[in-house]
C-alpha cells in the first residue's frame, strides 16, 4: 500500500527541521556528527512521527515502543528527533554541550529524558535490546524495540552474536536499524573491515532483511511499515544506505565527513541552505 502523499510531506517536513535543529545545536559547539545527523534524519523522522507508539509528555510510559541509541555519538540526530516529536523542549537546543545540560555531546540515558540507554561504546545497543525484547515477551507488553546503529558496529564480535542470538529466540518485537554511511573515524567503513554481502548476512542469522535507500523517504515508509506488519517469528534489520551531510551540498561532498569541525560562515550557510530547501506545507486539513 502506497503512502498518502499529506503523510509523506508531513514527515519531510519532520526531516527537515530535524535537519536544521541539528545543525543549529551544532553551531553551538562549532563541531559534531553533524554528517550522521543530516544523513539519519529521514529516518529518525519516520521513526519518530510516523512508525512508533511514544507519549511525548511521558517518555517513561510502559507501552511506548523503545529506541536505542546503540551508537551514542549521534546525540546531536536524536535530540533533534525528540525536539521534533515534542519530548524535549527546543528552548533547551542552546544548551548542547554544556556543563549540567540534559543534552551532553553523547548519548546517556541518565542525563535525557527519551533515551533508553548511554550509548558510544560501539556493539552494544543490539545486545540490551534483545535483553529488552525478551523482558516485553515475558510481560506480555506489545511494544517494539528498535535499535539503532551505525556500520561501523558491524565489525564488533559482539553484534553478530547478538544477531546470532535474536534469531534463536525468533524476537519479532525487535528492529535493527543500521545507517551504511560507509564512514568511520579511520576511514571507509568498507576498507576498514570489509562486511559485505552483508543482507544475505543477517538472513543467515535468521532475520527479516530490507535494504533501501535511506534518504527516500517514501522507501523508509514503506520498510518500517512492512517491519512492523510482518507476521513471523523472527526479528527484522532495515539496512539504509544514506549519505552523509544529506541536504548541505558542501557538507555532502566532503572527503571526510565522520565528524565535522566547520568554520563560523559555514554554519550559518548550512542553515540558509536548509532554509531555502524548505519543503511545501501541507494544504489545510492534511493529518497525520
Amino acid at each position: 500500500m502506497s503512502t498518502p502523499a499529506a503523510t509523506l510531506a508531513r514527515l519531510a517536513g519532520s526531516a527537515h527541521r530535524i535537519r536544521q535543529l541539528a545543525v543549529r545545536m551544532g553551531e553551538v559547539q562549532g563541531q559534531g556528527y553533524i554528517g550522521q545527523a543530516l544523513g539519519w534524519a529521514d529516518v529518525l523522522a519516520v521513526a519518530y512521527c510516523h512508525a512508533m507508539q511514544l507519549r511525548p509528555d511521558d517518555p517513561a510510559w510502559e507501552g511506548r515502543d523503545r529506541f536505542l541509541l546503540s551508537h551514542g555519538h549521534y546525540a546531536i540526530a536524536h535530540y533533534a528527533a525528540l525536539i521534533e516529536a515534542g519530548v524535549l523542549p527546543e528552548s533547551e537546543l542552546e544548551t548542547y554541550g554544556s556543563d549540567d545540560s540534559r543534552l551532553p555531546m553523547s548519548g546517556m540515558a541518565s542525563y535525557t529524558p527519551g533515551m533508553e540507554v548511554s550509548g558510544g561504546s560501539l556493539g552494544q545497543g543490539l545486545v540490551i535490546g534483545i535483553g529488552m525484547a525478551l523482558g516485553l515477551k515475558q510481560k506480555k507488553n506489545p511494544a517494539f524495540v528498535y535499535n539503532s546503529m551505525s556500520d561501523g558496529e558491524l565489525d564488533e564480535g559482539s553484534t553478530w552474536e547478538a544477531a546470532m542470538s535474536a534469531g534463536h529466540f525468533g524476537l519479532d518485537n525487535l528492529i535493527c536499524l543500521v545507517d551504511i554511511n560507509n564512514q568511520q573515524a579511520d576511514g571507509p567503513s568498507g576498507k576498514v573491515l570489509g562486511f559485505e554481502p552483508l543482507a544475505d548476512k543477517w538472513a543467515a542469522f535468521g532475520w527479516h532483511v530490507q535494504r533501501i535507500d535511506g534518504n527516500d523517504l517514501a522507501a523508509v515508509v514503506a520498510a518500517f511499515n512492512a517491519a512492523r506488519a510482518l507476521r513471523e517469528p523472527k526479528p527484522r534489520v532495515i539496512l539504509f544506505d544514506t549519505l552523509m551531510g544529506k541536504g548541505v551540498p558542501f557538507l555532502e561532498s566532503r572527503e571526510k565527513n565522520h565528524f565535522i569541525r566547520v568554520d563560523p560562515p559555514e554554519w550559518q550557510q548550512a542553515l540558509e541552505i536548509l532554509e531555502r530547501s524548505q519543503p511545501e506545507p501541507m494544504h489545510q486539513g492534511a493529518t497525520r
